[in-house]
């Protein structure tokens, strides 16, 4: 808890709103990137008084507010402990649906496609190359398969340039701990990946949130930042935005990789739902290729287990340096998961599998449309997650809401997880690829707007 107590310290000193009102927001930011997980205890009130330097009194009320948030539950003589979530996967009688995590959603075709292609892999491999070590970055061949995927949107990649890695997390990591030392500063939008916020925390590395439009990210301030400050990086998830579903537009792209080319501040481009739109715009890394780590993987494409990431740095020396940091921390990806993947880039099946998730992400958008036809949010047809902003007259929070959604069986994530500016919009994400099928998404998603319709369930009282 010291690590967890000093992150919090750190975040009430950059914000600006009243303690007790950050401590139920870290919370929740820590549960959704697993920093605390259900059924951790937390300090006694004395305790986390001292070592936050508050009195005891905004300590106190900080844990009501989580309980009345759901957060925590305390226990008479036992102490306060981290309430629990929803199942991660539905069980099988379908009494809990899972749209908390953002994973795609699963084609009847793509099981019996991975049926076959294990199969096939594990009569034919070498049973010893599946378990010794591997050329770290991946084989001559893995990073040929991955030069091929990559040029679908990246058409000038070269393979000295590409290192496969153990999942865009990992890449992520190791990314963070080259271009910024503990204590300096990566900045990135106002609302982001809880991830990178993970592995920020981790690594001793502030995060700066750039104030946002509708378009995104403002390159006034990215240039008033550089000049103040010059930070290690920028961190950007430039396509279908991972809470927003945002797509940066052409010219806001172009404006952003300008500043950076200006003040020689290296990019971060986590392109994880990039495969996704058939005409999404052209990646910073074309923009300001000699300054961007292009990184896109698998598992947001296809599903969250096959951990297979394909890494463009700016220049094969770069990469190398890249290499080292994820040896140290990954050692390599799964050797299986990786043939797997450089099989099907090979023979086609990634590009069927990927024009069959489109088309169900976009049946199940449409869904949305039909079933949230009465509220506000941002998605996008190709995308597995939607934003859905909680209207003002409404008199509950986003947390209250994905509360009373999972005491209903459904997963949502409210906006605090997402934000890094200590400012979270009134907003819930809602993943539409974890329902099993479109009867389960259609059935959740009403249940999504019977709730928002009647605020009586918001105020039941908690069994």
């Amino acid at each position: 808890m010291d690590r967890l107590t000093h992150h919090w310290f750190k975040r009430l000193e950059e914000s600006r709103k009243p303690a007790y009102l950050v401590i139920p927001d870290l919370i929740e930011e820590d549960l959704a990137s697993g920093r605390l997980r259900p059924r951790d205890r937390l300090p006694g009130l004395r305790d986390l008084a001292s070592s936050l330097q508050l009195n005891y009194t905004t300590v106190a009320r900080a844990y009501a507010e989580a309980r009345k948030r759901g957060l925590l539950d305390a226990r008479a003589g036992s102490g306060t402990f981290v309430r629990g979530r929803t199942q991660t996967l539905p069980p099988t009688a379908g009494s809990s649906v899972e749209m908390s995590m953002n994973m795609p959603p699963e084609p009847p075709e793509l099981a019996a496609r991975l049926r076959e292609s294990a199969a096939s892999l594990l009569r034919s491999a070498d049973p010893y190359r599946l378990l010794r070590y591997q050329d770290f970055g991946g084989t001559a061949a893995d990073r040929a398969a991955g030069r091929s995927w990559l040029r679908q949107v990246l058409p000038d990649c070269e393979d000295d340039r590409i290192l496969v890695c153990p999942g865009i997390h990992s890449a992520l990591v190791a990314l963070v701990s080259q271009l910024a030392r503990p204590g300096e500063t990566i900045c990135l939008d106002a609302l982001a990946y809880p991830g990178i916020k993970a592995i920020a925390s981790q690594l001793g590395v502030r995060l700066q949130a750039l104030p946002r439009d509708d378009e995104g990210p403002l390159p006034h301030a990215f240039e008033a930042l550089c000049k103040s400050e010059k930070p290690g990086a920028l961190y950007c998830n430039p396509t279908l935005q991972n809470p927003s579903t945002l797509t940066l537009s052409s010219q806001r792209r172009e404006a952003l990789a300008d500043v950076a080319l200006r003040y020689s501040v290296p990019i971060i481009e986590d392109d994880a739902y990039g495969m996704l739109p058939q005409n999404a715009p052209v990646p910073l890394a074309t923009l300001a290729p000699e300054l961007t780590y292009y990184v896109t993987g698998l598992s947001k494409t296809f599903g969250a287990g096959l951990r297979v990431a394909y890494l463009s740095a700016p220049s094969a020396r770069q990469a190398q340096r890249v290499a080292g940091a994820l040896r140290a921390t990954t050692v390599m990806p799964s050797p299986f998961t990786v043939l797997l993947a450089t099989q099907w880039i090979n023979d086609g099946t990634a590009t069927d599998m990927l024009r069959a998730i489109r088309a169900e992400a976009n049946a199940r958008q449409d869904i949305a449309a039909q079933e949230l036809a009465d509220w506000q949010y941002d998605a996008n047809p190709h995308g597995f997650h939607l934003w859905l902003k909680i209207p003002s007259q409404c008199d509950w929070s986003a947390s209250e809401l994905a509360l009373q959604l999972r005491n209903q069986g459904i997963g949502a994530v409210a906006g605090a997880a997402f934000s890094t500016d200590g400012n979270p919009p009134n907003a819930i994400r809602v993943c539409l690829g974890g329902p099993q099928n479109r009867d389960d998404c259609r059935d959740a998603l009403l249940r999504i707007a019977d709730t928002l319709s009647d605020p009586h369930h918001l105020h039941m009282p908690m069994m």
